[in-house]
């Protein structure tokens, strides 16, 4: 089965391998501080998915900070400017504007994506980053993870699939490129649940631009720990999680990027799934099915 991976698409577009590079707006998310509600998703770290960023310097600092331990090893030349951790456009909208144009003026930045939640765009912020996209690519990364509203609303997301749907559709007429993030493996969800999620995305219009795929970990410091701990439930062994990920695949539109189709968290707060440490074999062993599939 041929794929669009996203190594290859940036070559395309930039000529050359390019890398993300993690950074921290400072934000916060609506229901950790109490406005939606407290405590973040369910399966959400303490650092909001950032566990990878200097969140403590300013951003071209940031900058410099990421491209010199990635280059550093992978010789790269040309980056993405990653607003990874929490809700990217929640908070003082002048203040995120001016980040946004700051990491977009640095010339080794050929890209810049946000992720955020659908519920937390602004039409004035859709708007600016469409004025932005016209300088450098803009996406914006939406965390769907589901639509099953009942599991949706397990996880502590806060928001309805109606609200994904008007942001999606908000972002895609004024010309940005969106990425969806989902999770798989989710407590309470059985393999037609996740392909309800997968056919979700596949009938958007106009279709999607990128997937982000994740088997769902469960992380220290969670509700989702407190959760499995309490009510033990399934967690997909490697072997299931590939086969679902190949069938999603085959249901999405042609051209659809594929930027991630497995992720790794960090192992001193990794609890399951343990085959998740170990990342290039599970990275090989994806790689051999989807190639005979």
């Amino acid at each position: 089965m041929e794929i669009n991976r996203f190594s290859d698409e940036m070559k395309r577009r930039f000529g050359e391998k390019v890398y993300r590079i993690p950074l921290s707006a400072g934000c916060t998310c609506p229901n950790r501080d109490g406005t939606l509600g407290t405590g973040g998703c369910a399966f959400c770290s303490g650092s909001g998915s950032g566990d990878f960023s200097f969140p403590m310097f300013p951003i071209p600092e940031q900058i410099r900070k990421g491209r010199e331990l990635i280059s550093g090893k992978t010789g790269a030349k040309k980056f993405i400017g990653y607003f990874q951790s929490y809700t990217n456009t929640y908070g003082d909208q002048d203040r995120l504007k001016e980040l946004f144009r700051e990491v977009i003026s640095e010339p080794e930045i050929c890209a810049l994506s946000i992720a955020t939640r659908p519920d937390c765009l602004e039409d004035s912020m859709v708007e600016y980053l469409a004025e932005l996209s016209d300088i450098k690519p803009v996406w914006v990364e939406l965390g769907l993870q589901t639509s099953n509203s009942a599991t949706a609303r397990a996880m502590n997301r806060c928001y309805e699939l109606d609200v994904f749907d008007d942001a999606y559709h908000r972002l895609k007429r004024a010309g940005i490129e969106v990425i969806v993030h989902i999770i798989l493996g989710l407590p309470g969800e059985d393999e037609s649940d996740m392909m309800e999620t997968a056919r979700y995305i596949a009938q958007l219009q106009p279709a999607i631009d990128g997937i982000k795929i994740h088997m769902l970990q469960i992380l220290k410091g969670t509700a989702l720990e407190k959760q499995y701990r309490e009510r033990p439930f399934h967690v997909l062994t490697m072997e299931e999680y590939t086969d679902i990920v190949i069938k999603i695949l085959r249901m999405l539109p042609a051209g659809t990027v594929i930027h991630r189709f497995t992720g790794d968290g960090p192992k001193k707060i990794l609890i399951e799934p343990q085959w998740c440490w170990e990342k290039k074999k599970v990275l090989n062993y994806m790689n051999r099915q989807i190639a005979k599939a």
